[in-house]
């Protein structure tokens, strides 16, 4: 009888363990992505998400002001400078009011007109600048709503 006992306590201690095993399953599924640039130009943004998902501009109460939305970009051209100008003026709206956007890209402000943000000194090893969106504030206070806007950037490789 003793042996009986000690064979179940056994076969119980040795056992258990593994069904509980059996029982805990765990799978992660995610999808993966790259771009790869091309080595002699690119202009792309340091965290993709920024040209992925929508952007918030904080409104502040202390200010009663919209803060700047600012990101970097690595940038690169080894046959001459970047020139960059905007698609379309840069605005947002809900609809009735409208909040022009200032866009700076390496301190350089944008317009519709192309104009040098890269020299060719700069963009031939390649490196790393920054986008400024400003809202410009008028005499006015902001009217209360919900406001929405896209900023189309056009960039171009400048031969010298």
């Amino acid at each position: 009888m003793f042996k009986t006992l000690l064979h179940s306590l056994i076969f119980t201690t040795l056992a258990l363990p593994s069904l509980a095993a059996w029982g805990a399953v765990e799978r992660e599924t995610f999808e993966l992505f790259v771009t790869i640039p091309t080595t002699e130009f690119h202009v792309l943004p340091v965290d993709p998400q920024l040209v992925e998902r929508e952007q918030p501009m904080l409104f502040s109460t202390l200010t009663s002001g919209l803060l700047p939305l600012r990101a970097n970009y690595e940038v690169k051209n080894i046959n001459g400078a970047i020139g960059a100008r905007l698609g379309e003026e840069a605005f947002l709206s809900n609809g009735r009011e409208r909040i022009d956007l200032q866009v700076r890209f390496n301190n350089v402000q944008l317009t519709l007109d192309s104009a040098q943000v890269v020299s060719a000194v700069e963009a031939r090893p390649g490196r790393r600048v920054g986008l400024e969106i400003i809202a410009v504030k008028t005499a006015e206070e902001y009217a209360p709503g919900d406001y929405f806007g896209t900023v189309h950037m056009v960039f171009d490789a400048i031969a010298p």
